[in-house]
């Protein structure tokens, strides 16, 4: 996929939401923004995980 400059200045995913329990845990949300899909982000220590944020009916939660 090709991109023009303006496009590489931009970043695709931003930062939504965000919330710790301490420093080294917590849950953020990013939104795709090319596509609109939210993520939930989650990281435990050296751990991490990425999953998309579905809705009541399992399908992707979309911003617009």
């Amino acid at each position: 996929m090709s991109q023009n400059k303006s496009q590489k200045s931009e970043n695709r995913f931003k930062k939504i939401h965000s919330e710790s329990e301490n420093l080294v845990e917590g849950n953020e949300i990013w939104v795709d923004t090319v596509t609109g899909v939210n993520y939930l982000y989650h990281s435990s220590g050296f751990s991490a995980g990425l999953t998309p944020l579905l809705d009541d009916n399992g399908k992707p939660v979309i911003t617009k």
